[in-house]
């Protein structure tokens, strides 16, 4: 799991690991790919009507991003503690919350960082203003977090448990 905070991003080993395979893979067996791809889409002849040749060279600029963006988040990265089931609201954590005090409209989700987001779950940024509003809280807590039209809104803490993968 991750937080961001002043440009320290703090990891579980195991997500630490998961980043550091995905940039190996992406420096060094996906890059030789990737250049395979452009080579046999370049023998094909005119580039410029050449489909191919220009999706693989978009597939390259997106992996070349993605290369960049675990560099610089695994230059900045700490490994800590997974978060502790004291019934508290971290990073790393699946919550469960009821809005406005409406115990059957309630909400999921893995309170981490966009980098560890999943298909699984829907994940929800320490920073953003939800995440930021429960983050801390016990359950049983009320949080309030502001709307994008600037009101406050409330949501009552259900459940908080370690994420498991």
């Amino acid at each position: 799991m991750t937080q961001t905070s002043d440009n320290v991003t703090w990891l579980t080993q195991e997500a630490y690991d998961q980043l550091k395979a995905e940039l190996e893979y992406l420096s060094g067996p996906a890059r030789t790919e990737i250049a395979s791809k452009i080579a046999a889409a370049r023998e094909e002849g005119d580039l410029r009507e050449n489909g191919g040749y220009h999706a693989a060279k978009e597939e390259q600029g997106k992996q070349e991003l993605r290369v960049r963006q675990l560099t610089q988040l695994l230059e900045h990265a700490k490994v800590g503690e997974a978060p502790s089931v004291d019934g508290g609201v971290a990073p790393g954590m699946v919550v469960t919350i009821a809005f406005d005090g409406d115990e059957d409209d309630t909400l999921t989700f893995l309170l981490a960082s966009r980098e560890y987001a999943s298909d699984d779950i829907e994940t929800y940024s320490p920073q953003s203003p939800l995440g930021a509003g429960v983050n801390g809280k016990k359950i049983g807590e009320d949080a309030q977090y502001e709307l994008p039209n600037g009101k406050l809104a409330s949501v009552k803490i259900l459940e908080a448990k370690p994420y498991q993968g």
